[in-house]
């Protein structure tokens, strides 16, 4: 699977532990930033790696901030852009399965590194179920 990826500067430190996490699964990572860890604003990554998995570039992505929230509300701004805030595996997995997010946040002061591992990996091995939710999609579609 073809992942972007993307933090502010609080979430530079998890960023790559993550990255290294999902090559050790197979995957191939692009990381859109930051690059150090000077101060910097969450609306800019979150809007680079909505738009590259909106193009179709990636199949989903993957943002980092202090909580998650701030970078998530910024790339559900681009058009197509399910993103969703986790801090716990079990929404991470209905996300996908009931909601077909294609963006996962969450926060580097709110999860540990193990803790985002598992959140990253319930994630990834959903799938989404279809059915009577893939009518909701449609409405999100049309909002």
């Amino acid at each position: 699977m073809k992942l972007a990826i993307g933090s502010d500067h609080v979430g530079f430190e998890l960023k790559p532990v993550i990255i290294e996490y999902l090559e050790e699964l197979g995957h191939e990572v692009t990381d859109f930033g930051p690059y150090s860890s000077e101060r910097t604003d969450y609306p800019i990554y979150g809007k680079k790696v909505a738009e590259e998995v909106a193009a179709g570039n990636f199949d989903c992505g993957i943002l980092i901030c202090g909580t998650g929230v701030g970078i998530s509300i910024s790339a559900n701004k681009v058009k197509s852009i399910r993103a969703v805030v986790c801090s716990e595996p079990y929404s991470a997995r209905l996300s996908k399965e009931h909601n077909n997010t294609n963006i996962l946040a969450f926060g580097s002061r709110v999860v540990g590194s193990e803790l985002a591992k598992m959140i990253v990996k319930e994630w990834l091995d959903a799938k989404f179920e279809g059915g009577r939710h893939s009518k909701r999609i449609e409405m999100l579609n049309r909002i």
